[in-house]
């Protein structure tokens, strides 16, 4: 058997009840943290926590190379971790299928993810956001600016009148986390005057929202890590009222004709 289990958004505690027993139970944990990590966990806490030992792979050791996990699911019961839901932009498919494939039994645990808490936190409508991006750095995309990806989720969207999801880039072995302020710089080139929404360091004890021009929030400073970005679309009343409570937007750009 091999499960998939989510660890939810920030330390050891944010695992469900039913993801913690899977894990407990198994034979061997496998783990991943290169899509994201758990800010407020290391390894160790999650060990220490529940009582086992976690065996850390990287990218190539999952998606090119992932005999050990699927050797011990064909031998007993294997756990698989990621941060956030395995199988929510933290996507492991390939590896579900390539396990159904040796006729090895899998199951999900699904936990909360970083869609759900921009929701959740920012009092959008989650059945009004359209198709979620990811805002690399520079680097990592071989050119400067915003790619064009990026551009026409966020245009799509917009011209429907959908919130969009914009996912910060983490490249979690160089320990690198973009941050809201350097997002919102970058996105502020093509849409300064624009409402966005940062949300940092959902499933803390201390998450923190802020809704502003995005020309505004790249002169501010959000803390630590992990951040994500929220550009609202088309804003419902009820919507509007809770940037203004939870994100304390300024009063014009929440207005609804």
């Amino acid at each position: 058997m091999l499960t998939f289990i989510g660890l939810g958004l920030y330390d050891e505690r944010s695992i469900t009840v039913e993801g913690r027993d899977a894990l407990r139970s198994a034979d061997r944990v496998f783990a991943e943290f290169y899509t994201s990590r758990l800010l407020g966990a290391s390894v160790a806490d999650l060990e220490s926590h529940h009582g086992v030992d976690i065996e850390v792979r990287d990218r190539a050791g999952v998606e090119r190379d992932p005999e050990a996990i699927l050797g011990a699911a064909e031998d007993g019961d294997a756990a698989f971790l990621t941060a956030g839901d395995t199988m929510i932009s933290t996507t492991h498919v390939d590896l579900r299928l390539r396990a159904e494939s040796r006729g090895i039994d899998t199951r999900v645990v699904h936990a909360p993810t970083a869609e759900s808490a921009a929701s959740g936190l920012t009092g959008l409508q989650n059945y009004r956001f359209g198709k979620a991006t990811t805002l690399p750095f520079d680097y990592a995309h071989g050119a400067e600016g915003v790619p064009a990806s990026v551009t026409d989720a966020l245009d799509g969207n917009r011209e429907r009148g959908l919130h969009t999801l914009v996912y910060l880039d983490i490249k979690a072995e160089r320990d690198e986390y973009m941050t809201a302020d350097h997002a919102a710089g970058l996105l502020a080139d093509d849409y300064e005057d624009v409402l966005a929404v940062v949300v940092a360091r959902a499933g803390s004890p201390e998450p923190l929202v802020v809704a502003d021009r995005l020309s505004a929030l790249a002169d501010r400073d959000f803390g630590d890590p992990l951040h994500l970005l929220v550009v609202p679309g088309d804003l419902h009343h009820v919507e509007a009222d809770a940037l203004r409570a939870l994100a304390d937007s300024p009063e014009e750009l929440v207005a609804v004709e």
